[in-house]
């Protein structure tokens, strides 16, 4: 999930880079395409790359613990 939030935050950089420069590049279906929009859809999906990013970092976290405390091992020698 961290992966795809880098993901969405480069495409959403270069969206919003091509959209500064030339709106009509990257609103190529509208007729009379703003920079106003396109930092406005930039915003909202750097809002949700970011959101992703966290909430996968979070996950990634909690997973490693319980792999750390699953592979823990006693300090005591087994008795056979």
């Amino acid at each position: 999930m961290v992966l795809a939030s880098i993901h969405i935050l480069v495409y959403t950089a270069l969206f919003f880079i091509i959209g500064m420069v030339k709106p009509k590049w990257a609103l190529f279906f509208l007729n009379k395409p703003t920079r106003f929009l396109v930092s406005s859809i930039a915003l909202v999906a750097f809002m949700v790359g970011a959101t992703i990013y966290g909430e996968g970092h979070k996950e990634e976290l909690l997973l490693a613990k319980e792999a750390e405390k699953s592979s823990h091992t006693s300090e005591f020698p087994e008795v056979k």
